[in-house]
Formats: C-alpha cells, sequence, structure tokens
C-alpha cells in the first residue's frame, strides 16, 4: 500500500557531514548526481528517484561497497535533524524506535514499520514512492545501520540482531556480517531486521524527559502540517514565485528544477486534479495583488515582475481575474498614487 506521505524527499544537512566525514567528494557527488542547486541552497525537496540517484552516485564516487555502513556509523546525534535527535533520548529501545517510524516522513517519504510478534521484533523498511526502482545498497545499509546504531548508542551496549534481510543481491557481505554481527539474507522480499523483542525493552542512558516534551509537539505539528498540505501543486507554485522575474517559466523548466522529468510532473498534476497553466494563473493573481498594492511599483514594473513580456499582456490577464484595470484596482482599494506614464502602454 502506497504511503500517503508525498513524494518529497528533504536532503539532510547530516547526509553531506557523513560524505565529508567518510572522505568522499561532495562536489563530485552532487555532479554526477545532476542535482538541482534549489535543493542544496534552499533545501528544496527532490523526488524519491532523485535521492536515489544521490545515493548511486555516492556508491560510483566512493567506489566502496559498504560505503552505506562508513556514513552512517561516522554520524552522531549532534549532526541529526530534530526529527531523528528525538529518537535519541527516548526512553527505551522500543520508544526510540517508534519515534522513527513516526517522524522518519519529516524527511522523506520512506516507512519504518516496528512488529512485534512473540518474542521476535521485526523493523520492516520501505520506499513506498520508488515505482519499481531498486533502492541503491548504499541507502539500504545506512539505514539499517543507522537503525542498529541507534539501539548500541542508546543502550550503551553491542546490540546484535537475530539477522539482517536485505532484498537486493548479495554484496559487501562480510562488511556487513561483521558490523551487524548476525547473519545476512539477500534476496528476500523486503528489508528487514529482525530483533529479540526483550532487546525493545533496554533503557536508554540519555532518556530525557524535558526535551521530549520540547521536540514532539513541534514534530507533531509539522507532520501534521505536511500530511494536509498541498504537495506537488505547492512546490510549483512556490518555484513559480522565484522565476517569474526571470519571464515566463514553462513545464519543462520548472520540472527541471523540482528534478522531474516534464511528463512525472505533468502526471502528478493530473492526480491532483490541476493543470500547469491554472497553477501559473494562480500565482500571478496573487503576485500582482501583492504588488499592486506597493505603491513603489509602476504598473510596468509589476508586469515585469510578473513575467509578462508586456503591459497588455498583464491587463488582458488582470482583467479576467478582476475584472478592472491594475489602475481601477489601486484607486479601489485605496491605492491610488501617481504612476508614471510609459508610453505604447495603458496605465
Amino acid at each position: 500500500m502506497r504511503s500517503l506521505a508525498a513524494d518529497r524527499v528533504k536532503i539532510p544537512a547530516a547526509l553531506w557531514e557523513g560524505l565529508k566525514r567518510a572522505g568522499v567528494n561532495r562536489a563530485e557527488v552532487v555532479r554526477r548526481a545532476s542535482l538541482p542547486l534549489g535543493a542544496i541552497k534552499d533545501g528544496l525537496p527532490v523526488t524519491t528517484q532523485k535521492f536515489f540517484g544521490v545515493w548511486r552516485a555516492i556508491e560510483a564516487v566512493s567506489a566502496d561497497p559498504a560505503i552505506g555502513l562508513r556514513i552512517a556509523t561516522r554520524l552522531d546525534a549532534a549532526v541529526m535533524p530534530p526529527s531523528f535527535l528525538a529518537s535519541y533520548h527516548a526512553r527505551d529501545f522500543r520508544d526510540a524506535l517508534q519515534r522513527v517510524a513516526r517522524f522518519k516522513r519529516l524527511c522523506a517519504p520512506e516507512d519504518v514499520a516496528v512488529q512485534e510478534d512473540g518474542d521476535y521484533a521485526v523493523v520492516v523498511v520501505a520506499w513506498p514512492h520508488a515505482d519499481g526502482d531498486v533502492v541503491p545498497p548504499a541507502l539500504v545499509d545506512a539505514t539499517m545501520a543507522a537503525l542498529v546504531e541507534l539501539g548500541r548508542r542508546g543502550t550503551a551496549s553491542p546490540l546484535v540482531p537475530m539477522k539482517v534481510e536485505l532484498a537486493r543481491p548479495a554484496r559487501a557481505k562480510a562488511a556487513l556480517e561483521t558490523y551487524f554481527g548476525c547473519p545476512i539474507r539477500f534476496r528476500t522480499a523486503e528489508d528487514r531486521l529482525v530483533f529479540r523483542r526483550t532487546d525493545l525493552d533496554r533503557a536508554f542512558g540519555n532518556y530525557n524527559e524535558a526535551l521530549l516534551e520540547l521536540l514532539t509537539p513541534e514534530l507533531d505539528r509539522q507532520l501534521g502540517h505536511q500530511t494536509h498540505s498541498a504537495t506537488v501543486s505547492e512546490q510549483i507554485k512556490w518555484v513559480l514565485r522565484r522565476r517569474l522575474t526571470a519571464g515566463r517559466p514553462d513545464i519543462r523548466s520548472v520540472a527541471t528544477e523540482l528534478a522531474m522529468s516534464e511528463r512525472s510532473l505533468q502526471r502528478r498534476l493530473t492526480d491532483e486534479g490541476v493543470t500547469f497553466q491554472a497553477l501559473l494563473s494562480e500565482t500571478r493573481h496573487k503576485l500582482s495583488l501583492e504588488y499592486l498594492a506597493d505603491l513603489s511599483l509602476s504598473i510596468v514594473e509589476v508586469a515585469y515582475m510578473l513575467g509578462y513580456e508586456d503591459q497588455n499582456s498583464f491587463f488582458r490577464a488582470f482583467r479576467q481575474w478582476e475584472d478592472l484595470t491594475p489602475t481601477s484596482w489601486r484607486a479601489k482599494h485605496g491605492h491610488a498614487a501617481a504612476q508614471p506614464v510609459h508610453p505604447g502602454g495603458a496605465r
């Protein structure tokens, strides 16, 4: 069953720090993955497929089959995002895993399910938006190792799973067996960690009730906002607001900035029941009202900032939105002011 979480992955700063500590060239990873600048500078989310591409680039640049283990074991709680930091201060290993399962979606649409049955506790990890794509081995290894590291550091003990099951073909088997300390099975139905149920009862030495009471409500708020917010449509409008002054953005350029194909973007918009042109018009309409309320901007400047080639095109669009000219709208809403007259265009 597909997760309700949107296909939005926020590349955590911890990943870049992990690359640094593992001696992997970040710039080369970014280049190989063709990662959009917005994902690095502005924290713009990328799709699952693009995130997988980052990890494949990490595998290629490092040339190390065990790079996932190296990255995960070199990180510590100090560089983790709040959604994972809370788990390090949980009451016990069970509480920690449940917090990971709940708040992991704040960073990525990755499902972590904890199932207890008899004497066993099974942790299943899946990427619902993989769409048949193979999860990069390094990403799987890093995820599994991060969960085990959480247990080992939290309990201050050499926690050893009963077994590790991986859906991929065998790779780095010796390194995995040495780290996890248990049998590794490959080509399984899903990626799973199996613990003794009693392992989940182990107390965490860094349990901090006060910190959890501070972090949990805010994480819950963020999770609720993310669950109910529009997904692709909101991302597109965010990109449009930034790009309109550079001209009229088309769906291809926006798809490129969102790190997905034009076809995929069009399909997602269809699923949400909207069109690119409708989002472009809506964004321009809202921005036009914001700009017109600023009396320091002339009509021609507003038209330019909205990506129109000339004032007349802006006037036609604005009449459709408000049934008024921009100047009439300003007067009606108490924003009338002397505006410079520009030859060849109405005011």
